[in-house]
């Protein structure tokens, strides 16, 4: 029998060395995942079978086998699913396809909490806890309809062998040979406990294989078809682990049974912790679709939208065909009925939660708003109720906003609602563009995710209040009244006494083309100048974004907006006023335009030049 030896992929290598050298809070969980795969490959053979019956070969009854011989320390886990050949023992055991894990593996190589290695059953790779306790891993797999078994072998140091097999009949045995510190796992007790704890909900029965009769550990029924008052919150819990493959406990759990037109059951649960793969664009979600408590698929998009991703659990229909095959669900009407029914519910929970809970659902809105805000965008119909729950950083505190609020806030005279955007919100709340609108108390949004660019444009108000970048012109906050009467007195003096107009002429001549226009800033309290966009224009992130996606090939020219009432822009004014040539001018006016890219983050177009001109006026500063 020929053996073939094959090293793991890196990232399977960096998983089990942190498995085997980190120390676990509960050991237990390496059988939850072993026995929560072997119910998988079973669901997934029930499947295959509705359109291949003969694959079944007269052993219908599912089940999963625990064996053990405490005189060898060995424990065996088997089930007669689906089973594995070849390619698929190398794609499932020697490499690691979820595209997020490296990410997490990261993450968790540069934690010094051990118990954040939990994590790694929402990767899908649960089968490596097998390493928390034993020392050699033994695979024989037989898939359904083929021949040939396989064996696959390793001690979770970097290699593995695959070799010919026999076994009897299709499915798979996994035998660990356990550590000598963990021959607690052979006796008949702690397994019983194990199972009943973690796994009794699964579908299937749970058997342990005794010589005086083999015993059934667990209930082996469905857990979304018992009543939710026969169901504990432990059940609940290890019920979410199983379908999500996570470690953290369900934040909500949402179980209910439609009745009328069409008859379905969802158990739905909201996780308390974000995913590390959660805008990764292969992810699958964790929602399984069922037909009368038959497993048809995992992570179908169409029964839920794109934006509620982050939800797990399962549906279980009685109206759909038990013979639906992929292609059909992409456009059966009932799909569509029962993913805007889940969807409205999904809603009606989070509604709830916003008002009886208002810090679980900021914590919830923290992790995930900015994946419930696409669906500002890509969902129209319930674009509105999402707008009512949506969570903002605004210059009002340091705490959340509703929108609702802020227009409660908003100014005599204020007919938009302002907002800026950018990466940091440290730097939105130092932005020049916000002076003017700190000075009169005026909130504005601060706006710090990526799909605010998108969704802005595309829902434009919020009760007949216009949306409004205060990086883009037409800000008019002089038609807006202050709380601070005085102040509104003040400014008209100082507008009517500020003339900067030959500074601006002398400007628009030095920067040329370089700008769209110079002109004179009601924004600006103490900052002399800013770069804003035109009332029309592209809003200054999104540009930017636009730019390092390759969307646009150059940033479009600006507008600088000057402060007429700042010192240094005085004495400016003073020399264009006495003469317009002066030299001092042209480089002044680059200084000014350099300076407002720093402080909108973007790199200058020429530093060597910046420094030099920088150096000029400094040594005449100094009178050098």
């Amino acid at each position: 029998m020929t053996e073939e030896k094959m090293r793991f992929e890196a990232e399977v290598s960096r998983l089990l060395d942190i498995v085997v050298h980190s120390l676990y809070s509960n050991k237990d969980i390496f059988l939850r995942e072993l026995i929560s795969n072997a119910s998988d490959a079973c669901d997934k053979l029930r499947y295959e079978a509705i359109a291949k019956p003969d694959l079944l070969a007269g052993d219908a009854d599912f089940k999963v086998r625990l064996l053990t011989d405490d005189v060898r320390n060995v424990l065996t886990i088997a089930d007669n699913g689906i089973g594995m050949n070849k390619e698929d023992l190398v794609d499932n055991l020697g490499t690691i396809a979820n595209s997020g894990t490296a990410k997490f593996l990261d993450a968790v190589s540069k934690s010094d909490n051990a118990k954040d290695v939990d994590l790694i059953g929402q990767f899908g790779v649960g089968f490596y806890s097998a390493f928390m306790v034993a020392n050699k891993v033994e695979v024989v797999s037989r898939k359904a309809g083929e021949d040939q078994a396989w064996k696959w072998s390793s001690d979770g140091k970097g290699e593995y062998t695959i070799s010919e097999a026999e076994m009897e009949g299709r499915g798979t045995q996994i035998t660990l040979h356990l550590t000598d510190d963990n021959k607690e796992f052979t006796d008949e007790h702690r397994l019983r406990h194990i199972v009943k704890t973690y796994s009794d909900h699964i579908g299937i029965p749970v058997v342990l294989m005794k010589g005086d009769g083999d015993e059934t550990l667990n209930e082996a029924s469905a857990l979304w078809t018992r009543p939710k008052s026969e169901i504990t919150d432990e059940q609940y819990k290890e019920f979410y682990k199983h379908t999500s493959h996570a470690f953290d406990d369900p934040w909500k759990t949402i179980h209910y049974q439609a009745e009328g037109a069409i008859e379905y059951t969802g158990l739905l649960y909201l996780p308390t912790m974000r995913p590390f793969d959660l805008y990764d664009p292969q992810r699958k979600g964790h929602l399984k679709l069922y037909v009368r408590k038959v497993f048809i698929t995992e992570g179908a998009d169409e029964l839920l939208p794109p934006w509620l991703r982050f939800v797990s659990g399962v549906v279980d229909s009685q109206d759909l065909p038990l013979n639906v095959s992929r292609e059909m669900l992409q456009d059966h009407p009932l799909l569509t009925k029962i993913k805007n029914g889940l969807t409205k519910k999904v809603l009606s929970e989070l509604e709830t939660a916003a008002k009886k809970d208002a810090e679980g659902y900021e914590t919830f809105w923290e992790n995930f708003g900015s994946v419930v805000k696409e669906g500002l965008y890509e969902d129209q119909t319930n674009r509105d109720r999402i707008l009512k729950l949506a969570r903002f950083r605004s210059t009002h505190g340091d705490g959340w906003t509703t929108l609702a609020d802020y227009v409660e806030r908003m100014k005599d005279g204020q007919k938009a609602i302002y907002y800026i955007s950018g990466e940091d919100i440290d730097a939105l709340k130092r932005s020049p563009q916000l002076e003017g609108f700190a000075a009169k108390g005026i909130e504005v949004l601060l706006l710090t995710d990526p799909v605010d660019e998108f969704w802005m444009p595309s829902v434009g108000q919020f009760e007949e209040k216009d949306f409004k970048s205060v990086t883009r012109g037409g800000a008019d906050l002089n038609d807006i009244k202050s709380d601070d009467k005085e102040a509104d007195k003040d400014d008209k003096k100082d507008d009517a006494a500020s003339d900067a107009s030959a500074l601006i002429a002398a400007i628009k001549l030095a920067l040329g083309n370089g700008v769209k226009d110079v002109r004179e800033s009601d924004r600006l309290t103490s900052s002399a100048c800013c770069l804003i966009a035109d009332e029309m224009g592209m809003d200054l992130r999104m540009e930017r974004l636009m730019k390092q996606h390759n969307r646009v090939d150059e940033i479009s020219p600006r507008i600088l907006e000057i402060n007429p009432k700042h010192s240094l822009i005085k004495k400016l004014s003073d020399i264009a006023t006495k003469d317009a040539k002066a030299p001092i001018l042209n480089d002044a006016a680059l200084l000014l335009l350099d300076q407002a890219r720093i402080l909108e983050g973007e790199a200058l177009p020429d530093p060597v030049s910046f420094a030099r001109r920088l150096d000029l006026v400094m040594e005449k500063g100094l009178g050098a």
